[in-house]
Formats: structure tokens, C-alpha cells, sequence
């Protein structure tokens, strides 16, 4: 390998960093935007929801229909904000899948910039090096594995907590 190979996957590498560095910005802001619009949304509707209660409240003619509102606005708050959770959760989640898969093609680019290093490195090694360039490239499978299996069990485990929001939420509706 020569000096100016190391130096321009060195370089490779910056400009890669950069990249996943402003992509990961841009995935934080847009998250942040919409969980912000998400919030503003939801506090328009609880300015609007309360208005609608002191009309109902101050519309109340009589004991029964009093006594009947603590029911019907509690209702009605538990329905917004489980609106509001469901919302919230669904920006967390699409960042989370959007993280994945830009650690997902971050780790793919590496395992290839490894790969392509490493038979370079075998071709200009010396006689008996290939007894290093196997071991690396043994590190460099189990990592793979490794990082592979992270990625499932992540997916695994949103997938079961997706589920247990849509659950709950169904759960809610059907009552």
C-alpha cells in the first residue's frame, strides 16, 4: 500500500465523517421541527379544547348536565393526548429508522473500505503475511456479524414497540 493510497482513503474517510456528521444534523433538525410543529399543534388544539369546555360548562342548565361534563372532558382530554403520544412517537420513530439506516450505510462503506484495504495490503505484503491479512479479515467478518446482529435485535425491538403503541392505541379506540 502506497503513501499516496493511505492518504487518499484518508481523505475518503474525512469526507465521509463530514457527511454522516451533516446528515446527522439534518435528520436532528428535521426531528426537532416536527415534533415542535407536533407540540403547537397540539396546544392550539387544547387552547380550542378549552374554550369549548368553558362554553359547555357555562351552558350546563341544569345538576345533571353539570355533574356529566367531568366525564366527557376527561374523555375528550385522554383522546388528545393520546393523539398527542401517538404523534410524538411516530417523529421518534421515524428518526430512529433514519439513524439505522444511515448507520446501516456507514458501516457498509466501511466494511468495504476495510475490505479493499486489507487485499491491497495482501498483495504487497511479504511471504508469510497472509497469516495476518486472514486474521484480519477474520476481525473484520465477526464484526460484520456483530454488528449485524445489533442491527436485527434494534429492529426487533422497534418493531415490538411499534406494535405496543398500536396496540394501545387501538385499545383506546375500541372502548
Amino acid at each position: 500500500m502506497t503513501t499516496a493510497n493511505t492518504t487518499a482513503s484518508l481523505g475518503q474517510v474525512g469526507r465521509a465523517a463530514a457527511e454522516t456528521a451533516a446528515r446527522a444534523t439534518r435528520i436532528s433538525l428535521d426531528s426537532a421541527e416536527r415534533a415542535i410543529a407536533v407540540q403547537l399543534e397540539y396546544t392550539k388544539g387544547a387552547f380550542a379544547q378549552a374554550a369549548l369546555n368553558a362554553k359547555a360548562v357555562s351552558q350546563a342548565t341544569d345538576v345533571q348536565g353539570l355533574l356529566a361534563l367531568p366525564n366527557r372532558l376527561a374523555e375528550s382530554a385522554i383522546e388528545n393526548f393520546m393523539g398527542y403520544s401517538r404523534s410524538l412517537y411516530e417523529v421518534a420513530s421515524e428518526a430512529q429508522a433514519e439513524y439505522s439506516r444511515l448507520a446501516e450505510e456507514r458501516m457498509a462503506a466501511f466494511q468495504a473500505v476495510m475490505a479493499e484495504t486489507v487485499e491491497q495490503a495482501a498483495r504487497s505484503s511479504p511471504a508469510g503475511g497472509d497469516v495476518a491479512v486472514a486474521a484480519f479479515k477474520s476481525q473484520l467478518a465477526a464484526t460484520t456479524a456483530a454488528f449485524d446482529s445489533f442491527t436485527k435485535a434494534a429492529k426487533n425491538f422497534a418493531s415490538y414497540a411499534d406494535a405496543g403503541v398500536k396496540a394501545a392505541s387501538n385499545g383506546k379506540s375500541r372502548k
